[in-house]
């Protein structure tokens, strides 16, 4: 993987650059959408490709552990061409898949035992095993196995799980060292920083990541809960750490607004599963605000989803139609909603971009801001 940094933003830490793996450019900051089980939820690839146009997705390596499995994967000739995808695929460790299963998982120095949310089996994930798991989904770019801290969380518990975050991430390296890609391309491997919201801890654990020699960084554990302001004051403690030379990953942040501060801050990538699940939901993202599109004052609104038109489908439907798919819960609604609020992000990252490379990127982040924080 390759990493260059193209422009600072004059008035901010914002960053333009491009990463180059196997599978083609990644232009950042980039946004990529969430496919939990091979699959953006909802979504064709076709549509994924055409419409939204990601240049990287994510895929999750808890659920694909438990199903399809990974021997199928290895059938298959890994993720991409199981779920035929041609570009970058990031897959995450697991490690937040089981913090979310606190009540069906233990915790201990060798790895992580849990029972299954679809059969209730136990099944254990190590550093080691979790490399081999990545090994065989065969993701451009994975993840180091740590564990994510709850909010809010104990100084003392968040130190010991920190440090052995850091323990986990050396037997990742060292395992990776003695094994080789599956399908003929490299797989670059990030850590990932930890610290719960203490500024002592995450500027160790920074310092410990910046130090180990990867290829790009991420930071986890935020958006878990805490408060807006404590999530961009971690970060900026650690993105005063990390190289800048290279890629910074913010892990399951968040929304349009939290993602457009944390590109102010130095972030390059980021996912969440907002956009499509609250699509579903009825919630559309758009650079003047949010939409319940459920609401009856959409009934006889006959003007575009978005003028912007980011898709096809935003000046193809009109609210009213979209309303009514929601109200005879018809999944088509669904389909739209999702498939606009991915390619509203997915402009937004590309119009951080524009202003960063123009140099005007602090202005008109301030403006959107303003502009998102209503709803319609």
């Amino acid at each position: 993987m390759d990493f260059e940094l193209l422009a600072t933003d004059v008035g901010s830490n914002a960053r333009a650059g491009t990463i180059v793996t196997a599978h083609g450019k990644i232009e950042t900051p980039i946004f990529m959408p969430v496919g939990t089980v091979a699959s953006v939820k909802g979504v064709h690839q076709r549509e994924l490709t055409d419409e939204i146009n990601p240049d990287i997705i994510l895929g999750n390596t808890y659920h694909l552990y438990l199903r399809p499995q990974t021997e199928i994967l290895k059938k298959a000739g890994g993720l991409h061409k199981f779920m035929n995808w041609e570009r970058n695929i990031l897959t995450d460790s697991g490690g937040y898949q089981v913090y979310s299963l606190s009540a069906r998982r233990k915790i201990k120095e060798e790895g992580v035992k849990f029972k299954s949310h679809i059969d209730g089996s136990y099944h254990i994930f190590t550093p080691e095993n979790v490399m081999e798991i990545q090994r065989a989904i065969g993701a451009d770019i994975i993840m180091a196995f740590d564990e994510c801290t709850p909010y809010p969380c104990d100084y003392r518990y968040a130190k010991r799980s920190m440090h052995m975050t850091h323990r986990w991430l050396d037997r990742c390296q060292n395992h990776l060292k003695k094994t080789e890609p599956l399908y003929g391309y490299e797989q670059t491997l990030f850590p990932i920083v930890q610290g719960s919201t203490y500024k002592d801890l995450r500027k160790q654990s920074a310092e410990y990541i910046a130090s180990s020699g990867a290829a790009g960084n991420a930071i986890g554990g935020l958006s878990v809960g805490e408060p807006a302001e404590e999530m961009y004051a971690m970060t900026e403690v650690v993105t005063d750490i990390l190289p800048k030379e290279k890629p910074r990953y913010l892990m399951g942040v968040g929304t349009p607004i939290n993602i457009l501060e944390n590109i102010a801050l130095g972030v390059d990538m980021f996912d969440c599963v907002m956009p499509t699940r609250n699509g579903r939901n009825g919630m559309l993202f758009t650079a003047h605000g949010t939409v319940n599109i459920k609401n009856k004052k959409w009934e006889d609104d006959f003007s575009p989803l978005d003028v912007a038109g980011n898709t096809w489908v935003d000046t193809q439907y009109s609210k009213a139609y979209v309303r009514h798919l929601f109200s005879v819960n018809e999944m088509l609604g669904k389909q739209i909603a999702t498939i606009h609020n991915l390619g509203f992000y997915l402009w937004l990252v590309r119009e951080a971009r524009k202003h960063i490379l123009a140099g005007d990127f602090r202005a008109w982040k301030d403006k959107m801001v303003k502009q998102m924080d209503k709803r319609l």
